[in-house]
């Protein structure tokens, strides 16, 4: 069997295993398991340049092959045109990008210094996987230097229709890069066709004949038995003491402006405004780790949501009860899980999200004789694979306070019903199928 080499902008701590890895680690698990592996990318660290050589840790048949970024190179890759460019544009915000030529270039040039530095480590045999739009170019750079190893790229954020990609700045040069791979795989049939719709405008019709849509999943018995065992920790014991018999609302979330948290915040404002019956009666706990928050725009995004959180509680909270808890720290996730056991309802409303793991995770921790209902964004791309889900708009904050107050008011018998509708789904996706499907098509 050949080696799998996957190649993403970060590359997993070898000490993170189980509940404390990432999101791409625990969906690339059972790949790295099943043969000989290399992880490959940015270790996370920065230097005064970027490494030549990648430090290389083995465990088992697991290799990790890491880098150190220079400092400018950090900051015109990812920060300046990743993160400032392509994030805002593929999740349809291209009004919030700021193109630069210099973080261009330099976000070109870490493609082509991680190639350089790969390449002498590849076998002939490997089967290389390349990870999301920080790494477009990865691929055409391998094939500069002589590497014909069979390459697939998967994007794990959505891809706009192809007239706004087309507006980006150097939007043609990137979609000839994505025609390096063998396999282009994208979560939802909706990012497929546009996709394939962008390389069909720029003369790349055989690359877009080489788009699929590859629906990541979640290992739902693991997260089930994780929430499970997660009732017995002391933390989640005490935040249902603390609760007083009160529903629970809960969201989570990274900071970031897709995922329409100040929409959300309004939303529930609506729900204490209009159905004055959940006043006291319901708690919306919103997890909400900061991310990126050296950027403008997520500082701005905080301030908005600190002011969200103070207006609410300070409008609707009794002595007794605050209707709403907001936190920017990180929750372990064997707690969140156990959090997720005792909500009623998950409250998933992204502007625009590649698949939503979350909303996954969401319906494997509840309890199969007295579940939760997920409230989901129409924009996820989970939303067409839940269909016991209650979809909303999320720009609408009416809509978003009707629905909480139809997931909050329905029968036991309803929300059975919804649940083993998402129930089929989630069990149905795992991400052992995606991992094994992806790679089914990369080997031929």
């Amino acid at each position: 069997m050949s080696r799998l080499v996957i190649v993403a902008n970060r590359v997993p701590n070898p000490k993170e295993r189980g509940a404390t890895a990432g999101g791409l680690a625990v969906a690339l698990q059972d790949a790295v398991t099943q043969r000989e592996a290399m992880w490959f990318g940015w270790s996370g660290q920065t230097a005064e340049s970027t490494a030549e050589r990648p430090t290389e840790v083995v465990q088992g048949r697991l290799t990790y092959a890491t880098l150190d970024l220079g400092r400018q190179d950090y900051t015109r890759y990812y920060q300046g045109f990743a993160n400032g460019v392509l994030w805002p544009t593929l999740h349809y915000r291209l009004g919030l990008a700021r193109f630069q030529r210099e973080d261009y270039v330099g976000y070109r040039g870490v493609n082509a210094a991680f190639a350089a530095a790969l390449a002498p480590l590849l076998r002939p045999d490997d089967l290389v996987w390349t990870h999301d739009f920080h790494l477009f170019p990865f691929g055409r750079e391998l094939r500069r230097l002589g590497c014909t190893q069979r390459q697939g790229f998967f994007l794990h954020v959505p891809f706009p229709p192809y007239g706004l990609f087309l507006a980006l700045p150097r939007a043609e040069e990137l979609l000839a890069d994505l025609a390096a791979y063998d396999v282009i795989g994208v979560q939802t049939e909706d990012d497929a066709i546009n996709l394939r719709h962008a390389l069909e405008a720029v003369g790349q019709g055989e690359a877009a004949a080489r788009v699929a849509a590859f629906p990541v999943g979640i290992d739902a018995d693991a997260f089930r038995r994780l929430a499970e065992r997660a009732l017995t920790r002391a933390e989640t014991r005490r935040f249902h003491q603390s609760l007083v018999g009160r529903a629970l609302v809960m969201g989570v979330d990274r900071l970031d402006y897709t995922k329409g948290l100040p929409q959300r915040f309004a939303g529930y404002a609506q729900l204490l405004a209009r159905f004055t019956a959940h006043r006291g009666r319901a708690t919306y706990l919103q997890v909400t780790p900061v991310s990126r928050g050296d950027v403008a725009q997520y500082r701005s995004l905080r301030r908005e949501l600190d002011e969200w959180a103070g207006r609410i509680n300070g409008q609707y909270a009794e002595p007794d009860w605050v209707p709403l808890r907001y936190m920017t720290r990180p929750v372990q996730r064997p707690v969140l899980a156990g959090f997720m056991r005792l909500a009623r309802v998950g409250l998933v409303t992204p502007l625009r999200d590649g698949m939503n793991l979350v909303a996954k995770e969401y319906v494997a921790a509840q309890d199969p004789a007295d579940p939760g209902v997920l409230v989901l964004s129409r924009f996820a791309g989970a939303s067409p694979a839940m269909p016991g889900s209650v979809l909303v708009n999320p720009l609408d904050p009416d809509e978003i306070a009707e629905s909480l107050d139809a997931a909050l008011s329905m029968p036991r018998e309803e929300r059975v019903a919804r649940w083993q509708a998402n129930h089929d789904a989630v069990w149905g996706a795992s991400a052992r199928a995606w991992s094994r499907s992806f790679l089914s098509a990369l080997e031929g």
